[in-house]
Parts: structure tokens; C-alpha cells; sequence
């Protein structure tokens, strides 16, 4: 059983292509990290403007270890410290995280 996370989040109509750029940049930041099984990035096919970001977890541990991990701080200030990069503004207008678990029937 995988542990679902899905983060729910609208962005201006204008500013979804920013919001896809930036997880393309970050697509490997993951890699290693304890418990974390995958993610996909889900565009909205039609007049949306809410995306969906779907993380599956062997634990809710995994995932909250994640979430107060210096590394989840890093990847969510909009910028490193040190990198001499400005912190970017955020995309999205508002999130919603949403947890659900695997499950089969039938």
C-alpha cells in the first residue's frame, strides 16, 4: 500500500507554464530521498487552472520526514541561499494538499 499525496494548486490562467518549468528544473530532486516512490506533475486539459502535484509514499513517516526536512525548506523558498540566485515568486495563488492510500477491490 503507497501512501498518496496529491498538492492541489490553482495558479493565474497565464502562470501555469511557470509552474511546469519549475518542477522540470527540480525533476530529480527527489532522487534518494527515504520512502519516496514517484511523482507526476497532472495539467489541467481544459479551463482549469488548478494543477495537480501526485507524490506516492511507502509511509506517512517517509512523507512527513520529507515535509520537515531541510530539503522540502530549500525546494519551497523560491530560491537557495548561497546559489546567488533571487528568490522567485511563487506561482500558485493557493494549495490544497489532499492524502489518500492505495486500494484495490474486487
Amino acid at each position: 500500500m503507497s501512501i498518496i499525496k496529491i498538492n492541489a494548486i490553482t495558479v493565474p490562467a497565464d502562470s501555469g507554464d511557470e509552474l511546469g518549468k519549475r518542477f522540470a528544473a527540480r525533476r530529480d530532486s527527489m532522487e534518494g530521498t527515504e520512502g519516496f516512490e514517484g511523482f507526476e506533475l497532472l495539467k489541467p486539459a481544459d479551463e482549469r487552472t488548478t494543477w495537480l502535484v501526485i507524490t506516492r509514499w511507502a509511509t506517512e513517516e517517509a512523507f512527513e520526514n520529507w515535509r520537515t526536512s531541510q530539503d522540502f525548506q530549500k525546494s519551497h523558498s523560491g530560491g537557495e541561499s548561497g546559489s546567488g540566485e533571487s528568490p522567485k515568486k511563487p506561482v500558485g495563488m493557493s494549495a490544497e494538499l489532499w492524502s489518500y492510500t492505495t486500494s484495490v477491490t474486487g
